[in-house]
């Protein structure tokens, strides 16, 4: 008679949902893909797949920055009385 060990996972309620809704539609559930991927893991001696930090070229990280140091009050959002002002804006940027 085969046993089983509880495991028990945390997880935000969007990416339950997500999770359940993309394994359905392989015909299996999400305890039938922790399974998967953890006889994966011990198959091939550590994580089933590469992690990697995301590179992003010059312009994305500058933009990125710029939203942190906006987000921690370093830096002043500017701020528009319409589209068309922001729109003159960003075509003198270029």
């Amino acid at each position: 008679m085969a046993r089983n060990a509880n495991l028990y996972i945390r997880t935000d309620p969007e990416t339950k949902a997500g999770a359940e809704q993309l394994f359905a539609s392989f015909g299996i559930t999400v305890t039938d893909a922790v399974n998967m991927f953890l006889r994966q893991s011990l198959l091939v001696g550590g994580l089933p797949f590469e992690l990697r930090q995301p590179r992003y070229n010059a312009e994305t990280e500058a933009a990125m920055q710029e939203a942190r140091d906006i987000m921690s009050g370093k830096v002043q959002a500017k701020v528009y009385k319409s589209v068309a002002e922001m729109n003159a804006d960003i075509d003198t940027d270029n």
